[in-house]
């Protein structure tokens, strides 16, 4: 159980931080996380955006892994 809110808060911080980044648009970011990883997927304008998102998500407490599902779509 405690896990889960572990995961849950890490989810929270994730969108939190795309929010204040403007350059990740959050609202086309999805952000799940299981067990510490982070699943990210959706659509991103450029390339530096989608490298940007997964910078903000390995910076986030608790983030054991990254997995990078976003698709470029300009």
């Amino acid at each position: 159980m405690g896990e889960y809110v572990d995961d849950a808060g890490i989810t929270t911080l994730v969108k939190s931080r795309f929010v204040e980044d403007k350059t990740v648009d959050a609202a086309s970011i999805k952000v799940e996380t299981l067990k510490g990883t982070v699943l990210l997927s959706g659509f991103a304008k450029s390339s530096n955006e989608r490298m940007t998102a997964e910078t903000i998500a390995r910076g986030v407490n608790g983030v054991k892994m990254v997995k990078n599902e976003i698709a470029v779509r300009p």
